[in-house]
């Protein structure tokens, strides 16, 4: 099971920083949290397990194609930011209309994947996730292959949702040279 830590964040407001968890243990988290609930703090420890899993199953359905599911899943905050694993600038919004949606279930297919949670952060209104999307897919056309992901994920409590506000996803989950990192630098 995740063990917390105490840390201070900017203002000397109480961090809690939890140790790496996987899908199972945060599922175990989750069915243990159950006695816990009320000692926690207000919304954000007890929505960690549930967020983790509601992750998880959004990354699967994207690489799946399935939009239509991914889109029940998904909760945007307003202000959403997006930094692609493509490169290029940020992104501000999300268009979620039906031919938008229809467009990445062509380009995303037949892929599914798990996460693997490296570190997640919970203080007040934000939890942020650290992890690894490990997913497979046909992209683009494509032949199915590993899609893997390194993620940072920021949620924000809108009420009693939490809202997706930020994530950042790049491939390079496996470890590269100074010289191939010099030439992504440079747009090669």
């Amino acid at each position: 099971m995740s063990s917390f830590k105490n840390k201070t964040a900017r203002g000397d407001q109480p961090v809690r920083e939890a140790t790496t968890i996987s899908r199972r243990a945060a599922l175990t988290m989750a069915i243990a949290a159950t006695g816990r609930v009320a000692h926690a703090a207000p919304g954000s420890d007890a929505a960690l397990p549930s967020l983790i899993s509601r992750t998880e199953q959004q990354a699967a359905a994207f690489m799946a194609g399935d939009m239509t599911r991914w889109a029940r899943l998904i909760r945007l905050d307003e202000d959403f930011t997006l930094m692609q694993p493509f490169g290029g600038s940020a992104s501000h919004g999300f268009d979620d209309s039906p031919e938008h949606l229809a467009e990445l279930a062509r380009y995303f297919r037949n892929g599914g994947g798990t996460l693997e949670v490296e570190k997640s952060y919970v203080s007040g209104d934000l939890i942020v996730l650290v992890m690894i999307e490990r997913q497979h897919g046909e992209v683009g056309g494509l032949p199915d292959q590993n899609w893997s992901l390194r993620v940072t994920q920021v949620y924000r409590r809108r009420g009693s949702d939490w809202r997706l506000a930020h994530r950042h996803a790049d491939p390079l989950v496996g470890k590269i040279s100074l010289e191939q990192a010099a030439a992504l630098a440079r747009g090669e």
